[in-house]
């Protein structure tokens, strides 16, 4: 199944979710700068993702994680956005 740029098929790496058109598990991504690497070490080491797919897929995943990360710390549970 397709959901923009993110696949995911039981028949490629058992059904993680992956870049679309590639093999890449979207978790590596996220492995990756929670090591401390940067984008374009990730780019370099996965030539099948480009610059923009990553980004997007940053942009959609990442930034609600950690509006839930703040909610799951804040003692009343809201978050006061600026």
């Amino acid at each position: 199944m397709l959901y923009g740029q993110i696949s995911i098929d039981p028949e490629v790496m058992s059904g993680a979710p992956v870049f679309a058109g590639t093999r890449v598990p979207i978790q590596n991504l996220f492995d990756y700068l929670e090591s401390g690497e940067d984008l374009s070490e990730f780019l370099d080491d996965f030539p099948s993702v480009t610059k923009e797919p990553a980004l997007n897929i940053l942009k959609r995943l990442l930034i609600p994680r950690i509006f839930i990360q703040l909610a799951e710390q804040s003692d009343q549970n809201v978050i006061e956005v600026e």
